[in-house]
């Protein structure tokens, strides 16, 4: 399969992951709104999430994909007594460490919620004791789901290394479709019990997300059994890559996690919430871009590094930057220019109001100026994660990171939470930077012309339809709200005017070629 036709395949499973969730969100402004009982929750989700992105689904893939790889591409033959493969046998040693450690720190983080929340938030000035309690309650319910994500995780980083990678793309659909079927039909009487309910579905989509993944395995012939744990030579330093991995992979999660803190100790209530909802739309071209093409990348460039063929790792990394930004600029510059009108057609119903629209309209535009830096991370870091380097991406990450840092303790006073929101983006590109940077430094990584080139009239295909944009936000404002079918239209015609523009603009300075599409979706690249 070609890394086109791999970024689609994992694309859009997840599209249609980050569609659903939003959906999800939708239902969660209307039962929930943005205040008391959405801040405690969305405290008490961070925390499973922040590890669950470090640990999880970031460094784990990180660190085991090019390990499995290499472990295969020594030989497959079945060694005497084992009965597995080179690759099972060592994904087998890694479950069984990894599983006690797994249950332990669970275990440890629900005992410690109380302690937890209250570092993060102080107690919710804003809220008081009752704020606290349930936001503890809710984390306590939420965090097995890091346990079961983890194992997901490895048993997905498996499918992967093979070339299915549908299958692990498929499986955060079943989180959304249990956060929704809990707000439809399961949803209690006030706020705080429709959202205790969501925290119940958390964990609930964990273990369905486990079977799926287990079922998946057993269909292609891969079962690993747990055995006792043994720390052997790869399992050790499976351990090491993954540490500096966590950091580097998870420098946005930190970053996110240092805004949520600040806004619940600092700002009014809902200004968690506006964050939340900001963050979850911007996610969604983040979701079918940057995730599908780093997915992709790495089993790619980590074959084609172990196989010695340099040109070509070198081609992989130009055409995966030149396909994320041929898709990411223009919903960076839509969800900045019209923040407003998206987030009214989508959000303002129910106990969601207009000054909620306004306050998380103005969070998103200030994220979606990070959007690429965003996605060039998730697809820079391969480059380092192929060759075994976890650490330069750590460093870098920890650089960044600090920057955020200060650009919050500037930014929150006189902007509020829409300066935390950018703070994070200007974090991101000084991420996305440094990596490039350092990769150019190592000659592991130089853009060729077509590259460049390409990129200068994408640009004026995105500035181009941003200006139609900002011209369309008034007249097509009042469609925004108000009955289901008229917000739908009013969006679809935003959308599809604003893609309109940009597609042509692209197809006119010869931006992207139709041809060359097809031909990589036809044949690998």
């Amino acid at each position: 399969m070609s890394l086109v036709r791999n970024t689609f395949t994992i694309g859009g499973l997840t599209l249609v992951s980050r569609v659903l969730g939003f959906v999800r969100d939708m239902l969660m402004a209307r039962f929930v709104g943005a205040g008391f009982a959405s801040d405690a929750f969305l405290i008490a989700w961070r925390l499973p999430n922040l590890f669950r992105a470090l640990f999880a689904e970031g460094a784990f893939s990180a660190a085991f994909v090019p390990m499995f790889n290499r472990t295969v591409a020594e030989g497959d033959a079945e060694r005497p007594g084992e009965g597995l493969p080179n690759g099972l046998r060592f994904a087998e040693n890694v479950l069984s460490v990894l599983f006690p450690i797994l249950v332990g720190f669970t275990a440890l983080m629900m005992m410690a919620a109380g302690p937890i929340v209250w570092a993060m938030t102080g107690g919710f000035p804003d809220g008081g004791p009752e704020k606290f309690a349930l936001a503890v309650e809710y984390t306590q319910i939420t965090f097995p789901y890091l346990m079961l994500i983890s194992l997901v995780s490895l048993l997905g980083g498996i499918l992967n290394s093979v070339n299915r990678f549908w299958v692990n793309a498929a499986a955060p659909v079943l989180l959304n479709v249990c956060l929704i079927v809990g707000l439809l039909f399961f949803r209690g009487h006030s706020d705080t019990d429709t959202a205790r309910t969501q925290a119940i579905a958390v964990t609930i989509s964990g273990a369905m997300q486990l079977l799926w993944l287990i079922w998946a395995c057993r269909q292609a012939g891969i079962v690993l059994r747990l055995r006792l744990p043994r720390l052997n030579p790869e399992v050790r330093q499976l351990l090491k890559l993954i540490w500096p991995a966590a950091l580097g992979a998870g420098a946005v999660q930190f970053n996110q996690l240092i805004s949520t803190t600040l806004a619940a100790r600092f700002l009014p209530q809902g200004s968690v919430s506006a964050l939340y909802y900001a963050d979850r739309l911007s996610q969604l071209p983040l979701g079918l871009i940057g995730i599908g093409v780093g997915t992709a990348m790495l089993p790619t460039l980590s074959r084609q590094l172990a196989g010695g063929d340099a040109k070509a790792a070198l081609n992989t990394q130009n055409r995966a930057i030149e396909l994320v930004l041929l898709l990411t600029l223009p919903a960076a510059a839509a969800l900045v220019v019209s923040a407003t009108p998206m987030i009214r057609a989508l959000l303002q119903h129910g106990v969601f109001t207009a000054a909620n629209t306004i306050a998380s309209a103005q969070a998103l535009a200030a994220y979606s100026l990070g959007l690429p830096a965003y996605v060039l991370i998730k697809v820079l870091t391969p480059g380092f994660y192929a060759r075994a380097d976890t650490k330069t991406p750590v460093r870098i990450a920890l650089v960044a990171m600090l920057v955020n840092l200060v650009g919050n303790l500037i930014l929150i006073w006189p902007l509020a939470h829409v300066g935390l929101a950018l703070s994070i983006s200007i974090s991101a590109w000084v991420n996305a930077g440094l990596l490039y940077w350092t990769l150019h430094r190592r000659d592991h990584f130089r853009s060729d012309a077509r590259l460049r080139s390409r990129t200068a009239r994408l640009a004026l295909a995105t500035i181009a339809m941003a200006a139609v944009l900002l011209l369309l936000n008034p007249w097509i404002d009042p469609y925004m709200h108000g009955a289901f079918l008229r917000r739908v239209i009013g969006l679809g015609v935003l959308v599809g005017i604003g893609g309109t523009v940009y597609f042509v603009m692209a197809f006119v300075t010869r931006a992207f070629s139709i041809a060359e599409l097809k031909s990589q979706l036809r044949r690998g690249r």
